[in-house]
């Protein structure tokens, strides 16, 4: 996902004043902007994966490439005051988390069609309210659990249990990339309390280019120039759409911005249709408005408690 997904710079902090009106309708252009990115970025490296690229090397090349374009927009936006940190710590466990579910996701899409995997990785914020409700004792009303039901019957109808032809190993991986798409969320409701969500994209990022990097004399393999344009497509399109979706909530809420996220479906399926001759089912479709109905509704019950969920995507 994750994404979904996986799945970005989440934290919690208490709810402020919206944006100005005026304001929301840039920070709407700069979520759709993330979105298409972080589509582009998954069909890239989906083709990467059907021309014989691993997943840990997708990993690797995935954070690579986009560390230039973090950097630089770490430089223009504050330099190294913006990315001070007292707890580095609480940045290592959500990288070793981050990493886990970036793993498992670009291996369910190894196995997945692109669409399918999208669409699971975007049950991640139903996974993370029921986590949050289990772990950190958070209160969840009826509703709340009702909309959750909502999304992962969405699942169920993507899925198709014994029916859909979809490999179990790969819908496993990505079911489970998306709960620990979750587990990442609930991990950096915590961190967002004191880190800002610069330090936190910036942070996940050199730890995951440092980690990656210590297999590589082991994975590496030539590719052909097609392969190595896909690659660095991935990794710049992944960064990109980090710095988007970190800047679009200066200028509006969540509960405006969130909806948005799902058209990364709606260019998963076009994306899949024009590059791989996957033509959208119509479970697929239904599953994603299900998904979706549900997630929006637990975000916005998020926003009406006060409790703002900040998405960036260091997930993917």
């Amino acid at each position: 996902m994750d994404m979904k997904s996986g799945t970005g710079t989440l934290g919690t902090k208490p709810a402020a004043a919206l944006p100005p009106v005026e304001h929301r309708g840039r920070g709407i252009a700069l979520r759709i902007g993330g979105v298409t990115c972080f589509a582009t970025m998954m069909a890239a490296l989906k083709y990467a994966t059907l021309h014989g690229v691993g997943p840990a090397e997708i990993l690797f090349y995935r954070n690579l490439f986009s560390l230039p374009t973090i950097i630089l927009w770490v430089m223009v936006g504050g330099g190294i005051a913006a990315v001070r940190t007292k707890r580095p710590g609480a940045h290592a466990t959500r990288s070793a988390l981050g990493l886990s579910v970036m793993f498992c996701t670009f291996l369910a899409l190894s196995m997945l069609p692109l669409a399918e995997a999208t669409v699971i990785s975007f049950s991640s914020p139903l996974f993370a309210t029921i986590l949050s409700s289990l772990v950190l004792k958070e209160k969840v009303l009826w509703h709340r659990w009702g909309a959750i039901a909502v999304g992962l019957l969405g699942v169920l109808v993507v899925v198709r249990p014994g029916g859909s032809g979809l490999p179990a190993l790969g819908v496993a991986v990505a079911l489970i990339a998306a709960l620990g798409a979750g587990l990442v969320t609930m991990t950096l409701r915590q961190i967002g309390q004191t880190e800002s969500p610069t330090a936190t994209v910036f942070w996940f990022n050199i730890a995951s280019v440092i980690a990656t990097a210590v297999p590589m004399p082991f994975l590496f393999q030539a590719h052909s120039p097609a392969i190595w344009v896909a690659l660095a497509l991935g990794g710049l399109m992944g960064g990109i759409a980090q710095i988007m979706i970190t800047a679009a909530v200066r200028f509006a809420p969540i509960s405006a911005l969130a909806p948005f996220d799902y058209l990364q479906i709606v260019w998963a399926m076009l994306w899949g249709f024009l590059l791989f001759d996957a033509f959208p089912t119509w479970n697929g479709v239904v599953g994603a408005m299900l998904i979706g109905s549900g997630g929006c509704y637990v975000i916005w019950r998020e926003r009406r408690t006060r409790t703002i969920v900040v998405p960036s995507s260091n997930e993917l």
